[in-house]
């Protein structure tokens, strides 16, 4: 009977080849398999680009296709399909890698993988290898103090309620807004509300062509890029 293979993770980082972690350009060399999440119109993957300057030469690339579309019955279907394939590589022996952008467990498509591959076949073994979020690449760019001392921090999605939203800011000292192309016009009507407009840094397309960094929200498009975060601090340094 052959050995089951292990399914890697692996977060790669929020852009820049040089910003993966030791350990996972380790197992990039070594990995048989490697699984890219692309949109069903194309197979086009940002976190492959990124990744395949540590991969093997001869290792298998296969794109797993996920449609942009909030229907939970047809996103649950593309899962299992791509659980499935996953699976198959792994009961044939061999080791694969699953590509993901920032940290391979904060707002990650393989928290999704993972949870339905578990359901599959809960005897497949797997491991998580972190990577460099987005938000801290970010800090480290403008020099933002993500917290000290005795500050909190917050990490929301910009997918949640105004409500919500208004509600973790009012409680934390220092905020990262992830995924701020998603009702950007709310939330920055939050922030306005707040008064944090001009204590809120908007960063896109980290490391990328056409990075902008905005030191106050206010200035900000309509439509930010996908590519964009927002990092909050109350009570910033002078």
């Amino acid at each position: 009977m052959t050995q089951s293979g292990k399914l890697y993770g692996i977060g790669v980082g929020p852009g820049d080849p040089d910003l993966l972690t030791v350990k996972a350009a380790k197992v990039l060399g070594t990995v048989d398999v490697v699984f890219a999440a692309a949109s069903t119109k194309n197979d086009y993957s940002t976190a492959l680009e990124i990744a395949r300057p540590h991969m093997r030469k001869d290792a298998v690339v296969r794109h797993l296709g996920f449609p942009m579309t909030k229907d939970k019955a047809e996103l649950e279907t593309a899962w299992e399909k791509n659980a499935e394939e996953v699976a198959e590589v792994l009961r044939n022996g061999n080791t694969a890698a699953f590509l993901t952008l920032g940290d391979s467990l904060t707002y990650s498509t393989y928290g999704y993988l993972l949870n339905t591959l578990k359901k599959l076949d809960p005897s497949l073994p797997c491991e998580a290898v972190p990577g460099i979020t987005s938000y801290q690449a970010a800090a480290a760019k403008v020099g933002f103090i993500l917290a000290e001392s005795e500050e909190s921090l917050v990490i929301s999605s910009g997918v949640c309620s105004s409500q919500r939203l208004e509600e973790l800011l009012r409680t934390a000292d220092n905020a990262v807004i992830m995924k701020t192309y998603k009702n950007f016009g709310d939330i920055r009507h939050s922030l306005e509300k707040l008064r944090l407009s001009d204590k809120t840094v908007l960063v896109s397309r980290l490391g990328m062509e056409g990075e902008s960094i905005l030191h106050d929200i206010r200035d900000a498009p309509e439509k930010p890029h996908y590519f964009s975060l927002a990092l909050v601090r109350k009570n910033p340094h002078d």
